[in-house]
């Protein structure tokens, strides 16, 4: 499971990421606002935690424009300031959870489990990229026409559709549509790929799953 941590001051930084570290967790610790929101618009992550105050662009300046980008990544904000207003701010712009400084490292970890754990609840039931639509409940893509997915076609479908435009390697795809699935590999992905690029065939779709088997994939507008 990996995290984004943006936090301005470098010994919290490293502190929060070691016991990130330590917990299981793969963390990319940024230190300003720009930069959270360059690393979220390039990798995939189950969880932001985000610092208010930083330089170059507040948290919650970066979580308002990833949000407004149609990234919908649980998100922690952390403060050091007690006021309600902040919390108001801060949630407003997207934010899931709120942690004020100091806090306990069990607290956070326990928000990071319980986020991640209900992290379809998230999810919108469509999604859409240009002309396609996905409808998740009913397992169904559409553009010039509509047609029905299997369960894991549909998880796989939005889950690049979450990511479109970004570089996804196999093990990252492997790792979140099929990571209760004890009795497949990696090589799963290619297969399901291939299916995939026929239905949207079929439907006429406007998009395209880019890569080949075993490297990165990528979702983008024809």
């Amino acid at each position: 499971m990996k995290i984004l941590l943006a936090e301005d001051e470098h010994d919290m930084s490293a502190a929060l990421a070691a016991i990130l570290a330590h917990s299981g967790y793969e963390v990319d610790a940024v230190y300003d606002g720009q930069a959270a929101v360059e690393k979220a618009q390039s990798n995939v992550y189950d969880c932001f935690i985000l610092d208010v105050m930083m330089p170059k662009l507040s948290g919650v300046d970066a979580l308002k424009y990833l949000r407004d980008s149609g990234d919908i990544t649980p998100a922690i904000m952390l403060t050091a300031k007690a006021e309600i207003d902040d919390r108001i701010t801060g949630l407003d712009a997207g934010a899931d959870d709120y942690l004020t400084k100091p806090f306990a490292m069990g607290e956070l970890l326990a928000r990071i489990r319980s986020m991640t754990r209900r992290n379809d609840s998230y999810t919108p039931a469509k999604l859409s990229v240009s002309s396609v639509e996905l409808d998740i409940e009913e397992q169904e893509l559409s553009c010039k026409n509509t047609i029905r997915l299997s369960s894991k076609e549909t998880k796989l479908m939005k889950f690049f559709m979450l990511n479109e435009g970004k570089k996804l390697p196999t093990e990252i795809i492997f790792a979140h549509v099929w990571k209760d699935d004890k009795e497949v590999d990696e090589s799963i992905v290619w297969v399901y790929i291939s299916y995939l690029r026929e239905k949207m065939a079929a439907i006429g779709a406007n998009i395209k799953i880019e890569g080949n088997k075993g490297q990165e994939f990528l979702l983008a507008v024809k």
